[in-house]
């Protein structure tokens, strides 16, 4: 029976997501990845070297994973509320990515593996709202990169922090709207240019 390559892939890979944003870089084993996905922690080490680059893998993925769910488009301020819907929309669905996110943060020593190829992502997302603020179309008192950040800050650190969302709004589904409703109304009106 052939071996299925690309499975034992997918396994280690959601074994280490799990694993990762569960106990960060740090608190993770690979041995424990491998019991997870159910293989010899050799696959681990042969599939994607060590737990450094695993780990870079499984959040260089998500992040190119949401890039792809959540395009950035701007032609008027509600494009940027949207966006901030979409992208909290997004972060609620797969909680596991602000988590990673913070967990690299946590051990940030000013530099990380892939850096200037996820650079480049968000990079692009400045210049869509540097493009739209050349073009008028939303208001440009706040840099691009600042604005990206802002936006992603915004949506995401409700799924980063629910403690702390919970307890300041309770948590229910009908709770989830209206989070999602002042998000998308903070973006906008972050993006709208003053009236005249």
């Amino acid at each position: 029976m052939a071996w299925d390559v690309e499975g034992t892939k997918r396994r280690i890979y959601q074994a280490a997501l799990a694993e990762f944003a569960q106990h960060g870089q740090e608190g993770t084993t690979v041995d424990r990845i491998a019991k997870r996905a159910q293989v010899n922690r050799e696959r681990v080490y042969n599939y994607f070297g060590d737990k450094a680059k695993l780990f870079s893998a499984v959040i260089r993925g998500e992040l190119d994973r949401i890039a792809t769910a959540v395009p950035l488009v701007i032609t008027c301020p509600a494009d940027v509320g949207e966006f901030a819907g979409r992208t909290f929309d997004y972060q609620r669905a797969h909680p596991d990515l602000a988590r990673l996110v913070l967990w690299e943060g946590l051990s940030d020593t000013g530099g990380i593996p892939d850096e200037l190829a996820r650079t480049e992502l968000y990079a692009g997302k400045a210049e869509a709202v540097a493009a739209a603020q050349r073009a008028g179309l939303i208001d440009d008192a706040i840099e691009p990169a600042h604005l990206v950040f802002l936006i992603i800050s915004l949506s995401s650190y409700w799924s980063a922090a629910p403690q702390i969302a919970r307890m300041l709004s309770g948590g229910d589904d009908a709770e989830a709207a209206r989070r999602r409703a002042a998000v998308v109304e903070a973006a906008r009106r972050i993006a709208t240019p003053p009236a005249p």
